[in-house]
Parts: C-alpha cells; structure tokens; sequence
C-alpha cells in the first residue's frame, strides 16, 4: 500500500509504503501524484517512507516502477529513502551513483534528518567581482542544478560590463555534483561563458581538480593554472597581472 503526502506546493512528495507494493499502487497513486506535481513544477523531491511491514513489490509493481524512473527521469530534483531493511538500504546505495538527480538513505530513527536533507541546500556558488577583468566563482559543498541557475544569472549580470574576463575557481570547499544533472549543469555554464574568457586560475587540493586544469588548457583555448589551496593569494596576484 502507499500513502501520498505533499508539502504545501506540491514540490515534495512523501511516499509511505507498507504490505506489498503492486501496479496498481504505481498507477492509481504515485503516477498521478507525480505527474500532478510536474505539471506545476520543472522538477520535483520524492522522499519514500518504507515501513517495518513493508514486504516488496509484486512483478507489476516492479515494472511499473521501471516505466516510473524511466519516463521522468529528468522529472526528480531529489529522492530520499528512509528505511532500516538492510536490502532496501544496499539497493538504495548500489542506485545513487547513476541517477541524475541525489539520492540518499536515511534510517527510521532519522526520518526528520532526511526531511532537513529533502528541503535544504545542499552547497552553493557564490560569484564576487574582484575588480578589473577578474572574477571569483567559490564551489562549497556538493552541488545541485539549482546553484547552477542561480550562479549563471549572477555570472551574467556581473559579466555584462565586461568584455571579457579573467576567472579564478576556488575549489577548496567543493565537494562534489549531486547527481549525473547537477554534473551537466556545470558544463552547460562552462560552454556558455567561454567565449569571453582570458585566463583562469583553479584553486584546490585534490589531484582531480588539478587534472581538470590541465583538461581545461587544452579546451578553453585561454591560459589556466592550478594552485594548491595555501597559494590562494597567489593565484589571485598571477589572474590580475599582465
């Protein structure tokens, strides 16, 4: 059985499931609920409640909940799944790596803490004028497609009384994308800024990022260089000078 509960605009759905889950859960419950939802919204949050009593899916339910990530698979900003069966949680985990959207899984006794996780931030972009040509954009935390639309309309706005610009990327707080979206969200405001840019400085600790810096000089077409994290002020001096 399924019980839906939504939160005030109708952009969070928590799903409770107990008993055995069949099609017709899927297609006289959760379906509509969803897609109620994606009328009114580009994205929506699932958070799915699994009961002590919960005791699977028939072979329907199953090939209803195929057809269901399949055909929005763009559709989810988010999924959480609280429940303390041992294969729920193993098969929520072998999952999250290839959804496009985060996905994670919490413990009965932390239903409140995976609410918290469903409705905050889970980092952000922040983009500072640094005066002349040179332009910090700072990653903190693991990122999701929101951050990026917030950050390119910023970027845009600051960019607009330049004619080009220098970029220094700070990544010592940057934890990573959640989820295959966020990821693409992060090249689509790469491509869409190229063009205008000079030179770019990556500031980090992690061997990838500095891989990144060398991809990046051969793509961008523009000077780039990495600086360890303690060499901070010196990447912002080697962006401003020349």
């Amino acid at each position: 059985m399924m019980t839906i509960h939504t939160n005030s605009d109708g952009a969070l759905i928590e799903v409770e499931l107990s008993g055995e889950i069949t099609s017709s859960d899927y297609n006289d419950t959760l379906i509509p609920a969803i897609e109620a939802a994606l009328a009114e919204h580009d994205t929506v949050r699932l958070m799915a409640v699994v009961q002590p009593e919960f005791k699977g899916y028939d072979i329907g339910a199953a090939w209803s909940d195929t057809k269901l990530g399949l055909s929005h698979w763009r559709g989810f900003d988010r999924i959480a799944v609280v429940a303390d069966q041992g294969w729920v949680q193993t098969s929520v985990r072998f999952a999250a790596p290839i959804m496009p959207c985060p996905m994670q899984v919490f413990e009965l006794s932390e239903i409140e803490s995976a609410r918290r996780w469903m409705r905050e931030s889970l980092g952000s972009i922040h983009v500072t004028d640094l005066g002349g040509p040179c332009v910090q954009i700072s990653l903190l935390g693991k990122l999701d497609p929101e951050e990026y639309q917030k950050a390119e309309a910023n970027l845009d706005a600051l960019l607009s009384a330049k004619d080009g610009f220098r970029l220094l990327i700070d990544l010592r707080e940057f934890d990573g994308w959640q989820g295959l979206t966020a990821l693409a969200a992060h090249f689509r405001l790469a491509r869409g800024h190229v063009g205008m840019l000079d030179r770019a400085a990556i500031v980090g600790d992690k061997a990838w990022q500095h891989l990144a810096q060398r991809v990046a000089s051969h793509i961008l077409g523009a000077r780039t260089q990495f600086f360890p994290s303690e060499e901070y002020q010196n990447a912002k001096s080697w962006l401003s000078a020349g």
